[in-house]
């Protein structure tokens, strides 16, 4: 499906690299101006991959943006011999940031606020940190844990059904349109159509149902709340009011546990900001950042 963002993604300079950390190969994408004065790490959510990003990326193209895919999802195969959970993604943030951009800003959405607050919270050097629709509370505990719970079952059953069988149900068509279809809000239809289209190219392009369900158990098993009093740096929330995963009142609660924290609300929009409402998230992030507004764009 054609992308909204499609006109202002053409004129942002984009360039594929790959580095090696933690025994294994990461492919990463830079966008925006080599030169930039500032320079953000970006890292997605769970399930996803880069460019579930670039919606928001569209929108900072004086930013220079360093954008990985995690371990086991999109173009990087899986650490070998490891296990992927928040410990290891920390890890694998922290060593992956100190080889291609030390001293960036870090941003995180989804899942990815959970790696990027803990790889802070137990030492990554970095000025600012972002964080997207960010976990603010357990997920079995939100507005929609029924829903989480069968996500539970549905992981579980995937790793204990035979390779073969198990891999094909992980990577169900019906079920990512589900998944789609409850985090979605929009009722735009093309928009709607281009996120659905989104979950269904990149939401299971993952190395293989041990990293997945590894994952998966990490993003369930923690929360921002754990690190959030060790963060020493100014962060930014940018939240939904209507995520189905961290209500928004939690995201407010979450704000106050930190050292320095700044919190913007969404209205009209769930877990979906990077889709949904970009120019809003990066109008927020530009913010924070002190980046003059954009001319003539």
């Amino acid at each position: 499906m054609p992308s909204p963002y499609a006109d202002r993604l053409r004129r942002l300079p984009v360039r594929r690299h790959e580095v090696a950390v933690r025994g294994g190969v990461t492919a990463y994408w830079e966008y925006g101006p080599e030169d930039a004065e500032t320079t953000v790490v970006a890292v997605h959510g769970f399930r996803g991959e880069h460019h579930g990003l670039e919606p928001v990326l569209a929108y900072l193209p004086e930013v220079r943006v360093i954008a990985p895919d995690l371990p086991g999802f999109g173009e990087t195969a899986a650490l070998p011999s490891r296990t992927h959970d928040l410990d290891e993604y920390a890890a694998w943030l922290t060593e992956f940031t100190a080889v291609v951009a030390p001293g960036a800003v870090i941003l995180g959405h989804s899942f990815g606020s959970i790696v990027t607050s803990a790889a802070v919270a137990g030492g990554l050097e970095t000025p600012r940190l972002i964080l997207l629709n960010p976990i603010g509370a357990p997920a079995l505990e939100g507005p929609k844990g029924v829903m989480t719970r069968l996500a539970v079952f549905y992981y579980a059953l995937g790793a204990r059904l035979p390779q073969r069988l198990g891999t094909a149900w992980l990577r169900s068509r019906l079920v990512v349109r589900v998944m789609s279809l409850t985090m979605t809000k929009t009722r735009e239809p093309a928009l709607r159509r281009f996120i659905h289209d989104q979950h269904d190219t990149y939401f299971s392009r993952f190395s293989d149902r041990d990293v997945l369900h590894d994952a998966f158990v990490a993003s369930v098993s923690h929360d921002v709340r754990e690190f959030a009093a060790d963060i020493p740096v100014p962060t930014l929330l940018v939240a939904a009011e209507r995520d189905d995963i961290t209500p928004i009142e939690a995201e407010r609660k979450l704000a106050t546990m930190f050292e320095d924290a700044t919190l913007v609300e969404i209205a009209h929009v769930g877990h979906l900001i990077h889709y949904e409402t970009p120019a809003e998230a990066a109008g927020a992030v530009r913010r924070f950042l002190r980046i003059p507004v954009e001319r003539g764009r």
